[in-house]
């Protein structure tokens, strides 16, 4: 099949959800990509933060493929080895108590939803059930995680979207405070807004909210979808602010490109959840554990590395004064590079045309997630790439 063959399937078969870059890819090796023609291209998107450790490594490769040749799927009304050896690894990385698998984030953020709305009802019962998240803040797709989802394009078209939410501007502890009102169960947040274009929160902010929560029994969920698993040079994104929340969700890199999300729990909230109050038949996959299980291994050898990789980066960016560059942040390899008077789509479809897949973030950001595996050399293609196509556009 040829591309011209591909897109004409893809608009006939597909429901057109999705405005695709004309580049279909055929196969990946580390951080490079190549199409079907061969071209090759450096990889600053892994998959939206996916493919954490790469295409096609090998340890990760052999820890699925000897999975497949055992077993491929077993409901969880059954035990499985990859499944326990995943939630025991997950809780002593991340200091949390118990582990509930899910599909992706979505589904671990409506895992988590549930399950501070059901701890403060056993505690407190009805009528304690509102949830604060922020303004800029993205937490999935579902008719939940969109309400949940402080943005306002968001909540168009799909009427009426669950309630019990409230939003706040982030880094405003006075406006978090002034919603605290005896309706609330949970504060809600991302470290590092990703989709909001990638804005860390201050860490002493952060600190703020983990102790206004503790002192009126207010959970503290923290999404992790986009930041967990090594992402912003800690294993976990809280870990960075010395915090330690209640419940933490997960996606995204931690299957290494296969499906698979978490809710983990810390102590107090651990069986809240209990047999019947929540479920998924696809929960804890033996093949995606198994392959959790290898990227976990590969990440934590790589973690000393990331913050430096993204240090590097982002120190190269600046000093190299692109057109349109306004702010370069971020933390780990997980970076934007905010810009003026031109869009961001604009510069991805010159990476596209030069070799550099990259995402946007926002109506004002080029997101920069490469795989955490990257090496030195991929990174000084990708830059070459990006301050080409930049200076072409200025």
């Amino acid at each position: 099949m040829n591309f011209s063959d591909i897109q004409n399937m893809d608009h006939e078969f597909v429901m057109q959800t999705y405005t695709r870059w004309p580049v279909a890819i055929a196969c990946g090796d580390g951080a490079r990509l190549y199409d079907l023609d061969g071209k090759e291209y450096v990889d600053f998107t892994s998959g939206i933060g996916v493919c954490s450790v790469g295409h096609a490594h090998p340890k990760w490769i052999a820890a699925v493929e000897s999975q497949i040749h055992n077993v491929a799927h077993m409901s969880n009304l059954f035990y499985t080895v990859p499944g326990v050896k995943l939630a025991e690894r997950l809780c002593k990385l991340s200091g949390m108590s118990s582990a509930f698998f899910s599909n992706s984030g979505a589904e671990a953020n409506e895992g988590a939803i549930k399950l501070a709305r059901k701890y403060s009802f056993d505690k407190y019962g009805a009528g304690r059930h509102t949830i604060i998240t922020l303004q800029n803040s993205f937490h999935g797709r579902t008719i939940t995680t969109l309400a949940a989802t402080g943005q306002d394009k968001f909540h168009v078209s799909f009427m009426p979207f669950t309630d019990g939410f409230k939003h706040v501007p982030a880094g405003d502890i006075d406006a978090l405070v002034q919603a605290l009102s005896d309706d609330v169960c949970a504060v809600m947040l991302e470290c590092v807004q990703g989709e909001g274009g990638v804005v860390p929160l201050e860490y002493d902010y952060l600190q703020h909210v983990y102790r206004i929560c503790k002192s009126r029994d207010v959970l503290l969920i923290v999404d992790e979808v986009q930041t967990g698993i090594g992402r912003t040079g800690n294993m976990f994104a809280f870990q960075g602010a010395g915090i330690h929340p209640d419940v933490v969700t997960l996606a995204k890199g931690l299957g290494g490109g296969l499906p698979i999300g978490a809710v983990l729990a810390a102590d107090d909230c651990s069986k809240v959840l209990g047999a019947g109050t929540h479920a998924t038949t696809f929960g804890a996959n033996p093949v995606c554990c198994a392959a959790a299980l290898a990227v976990l291994e590969i990440v934590q050898a790589e973690m000393e590395q990331i913050a430096q990789k993204g240090g590097y980066i982002r120190a190269a960016i600046k000093s190299l004064e692109l057109p349109h560059v306004r702010e370069v942040r971020g933390r780990g390899l997980m970076i934007g590079v905010a810009v003026d008077d031109i869009k961001p789509t604009d510069l991805l479809a010159k990476f596209i045309e030069e070799g550099l897949l990259c995402l946007s973030a926002g109506t004002d950001v080029v997101r920069i997630m490469p795989p955490l595996t990257i090496t030195y050399k991929e990174i000084d293609d990708g830059l070459t790439i990006m301050q080409s196509a930049f200076c072409a556009l200025k």
